[in-house]
């Protein structure tokens, strides 16, 4: 009797760990979560590890977006057509920024010599933007003086937000259009420091083509 006894509970134990084994439970992989990391994180399915790379770089395009200042995504309006735009729209193009006043006679002197620049480098590869730091003067007075001077580029008034923001950028010296200051913006938006003072044509050319190939 107790041999019978003992060979049903052996039965009965033998049942349940195969019911155990067999339990959906039993059967469902199990992955670790992946780390935000760059290292190689391994996460276990089933019994199996297996190595997950994750990248190692951020794309070229987002890492340069996200550097840019907040100054090159702040709005301006096309002095000429109304369309609006920002510096930051202009990645992947070298960008030349004369801020100037129309009555300054150091600033046209400086941007008949910018024109002469553009004239040798072309519009492909390269902006230029003469930025009135007069802020309250109209669009339509500054298109007609650039008009009245022939300067064929872009033109644009500052915002009091905008010229606030170079100010702190730059200095004080911005905001002085006899100063002539400029400043020059690289494709990944990246940019130089502010210079002062009227420059050759080639000085500029030699500028913008460094900032271009850099």
């Amino acid at each position: 009797m107790t041999s019978t006894r003992f060979s049903h509970l052996t039965l009965l134990i033998a049942v349940l760990l195969l019911s155990a084994a067999c339990s959906p439970a039993a059967l469902t992989p199990t992955t670790a979560p992946i780390a935000a990391t760059n290292a190689p994180t391994v996460a276990t399915v089933g019994a199996f590890p297996t190595v997950v790379t994750l990248p190692t770089e951020v794309p070229a395009a987002v890492e340069s977006a996200a550097q840019r200042p907040a100054w090159q995504t702040l709005a301006l309006t096309d002095a000429r057509t109304g369309a609006s735009f920002t510096l930051a729209d202009f990645a992947g193009k070298t960008v030349y920024v004369e801020p100037m006043a129309t009555w300054c006679t150091n600033c046209r002197a400086q941007q008949q010599i910018v024109r002469e620049a553009r004239t040798q480098l072309g519009d492909t590869d390269f902006v230029y933007l003469s930025l009135s730091v007069e802020t309250t003067i109209s669009g339509s007075t500054l298109a007609q003086y650039a008009q009245n001077e022939n300067f064929g580029w872009t033109f644009a008034v500052a915002t009091p937000e905008l010229l606030g923001a170079l100010v702190a950028q730059f200095g004080r010296t911005i905001s002085n259009p006899p100063s002539t200051p400029h400043f020059i913006i690289a494709p990944d938006g990246t940019f130089s420091a502010l210079a002062s003072g009227q420059h050759s044509q080639s000085q500029l050319v030699e500028a913008l083509t460094a900032a271009r190939g850099a």
